[in-house]
Order: C-alpha cells, then sequence, then structure tokens
C-alpha cells in the first residue's frame, strides 16, 4: 500500500511542476536590464480593446517575473503590437439521424481564436530584443446546443483571447529573457 501512495505522490508532483519552461525565471533580459516599463500595446487590428487586454496580462507578466518598474524608475521599455487576431470554426458536426437526411445542415461544433503579437525591448531607443508571438486557442459555441447563443459565442471567443493572450505573452516574455 504504501508503493501505491509513494507513487501516487511522485505522479501528482511532477504533474504540479509541468510549466514546459526551457529557461528559468531568473534568466534575465539582455545586457542585463532589471526593470522595464510596459506602455500601452498598439492595435493593428479592426477589434477594439485588444491593447487594454494584451497590456495588462504582459504587464502581469512582468511582474511574476519581478522585472516590472515604476514611474521613472526602468531601464528599458518593453513595447507591443498586436497585429492580428482571427477566428473562426475547427471543428464541423454531422448532423444526428433525421428523417430527411438531405434537409439536415452540418453544425459547427468548435471555434479557433488566433492572434499574432510583436513585443520589442528597446534602451534609449536601441533595440536590445525582438520577438514574434503567434498562437490559436480553441473554443466551443456555446452549452446550450451546438450552434450556440451569439452573446455566449462572443463570451467564449473573449475568454479564449484572454487564455491566448497569456500563453502567447508569457511566451514571449520567456523568448526575450532567454535571448532567442
Amino acid at each position: 500500500m504504501s508503493r501505491m501512495r509513494a507513487m501516487g505522490w511522485v505522479l501528482l508532483l511532477s504533474a504540479a511542476g509541468c510549466g514546459y519552461r526551457f529557461t528559468s525565471r531568473d534568466a534575465g533580459l539582455p545586457e542585463g536590464v532589471r526593470s522595464v516599463c510596459a506602455p500601452v500595446f498598439r492595435n493593428d487590428t479592426a477589434e477594439p480593446g485588444l491593447e487594454v487586454l494584451f497590456t495588462r496580462i504582459l504587464r502581469q507578466e512582468l511582474v511574476r517575473a519581478g522585472v516590472l518598474g515604476g514611474t521613472g524608475a526602468c531601464e528599458a521599455t518593453l513595447s507591443g503590437v498586436v497585429r492580428s487576431v482571427g477566428n473562426g470554426p475547427t471543428v464541423v458536426a454531422e448532423p444526428s439521424f433525421q428523417s430527411d437526411p438531405r434537409s439536415a445542415a452540418a453544425q459547427v461544433a468548435g471555434y479557433q481564436a488566433s492572434a499574432v503579437v510583436l513585443l520589442r525591448l528597446e534602451r534609449d531607443g536601441r533595440v536590445l530584443a525582438e520577438t514574434e508571438v503567434s498562437g490559436t486557442e480553441d473554443f466551443i459555441p456555446g452549452t446550450t446546443s451546438v450552434s450556440g447563443d451569439v452573446l455566449q459565442v462572443e463570451a467564449n471567443r473573449r475568454a479564449a483571447l484572454h487564455r491566448l493572450a497569456e500563453t502567447l505573452l508569457r511566451e514571449g516574455y520567456d523568448r526575450l529573457a532567454s535571448n532567442w
């Protein structure tokens, strides 16, 4: 019994430790930068408000890394540009059995949000590091039916964009810190 318990603890601890990071958080930014300011992102998309979402999440990542500087106490600036954002269907479900199969249309069962973000670390007008990150995040149309409610689809899309922004900005910061 104790062997099973020990194996359970090993599995639990190894699952909790999965962060998929190849660099340590202490790797540091290029040229020894220890504090950065993060101005509001530039939004090159037609979707309003993305600059606020991406800026907030980048600043949270900088706080976690311990490098977000206060006003006037920044050694460098980490700026960002939301270059593109999109979404579209990814999974199409076949209709369930109906009396007339010719009248049944396929329904969308899943969507995917995508984004491309550019991050640039600058000191005194000189680019220290730059990286572009892109990715996708799946979301479902709704829970009330396969086709979903328009407001629920939008809420799910916004939640997917939030998760995607977290993933992209964590990866972007890690790339800058590891000089990728």
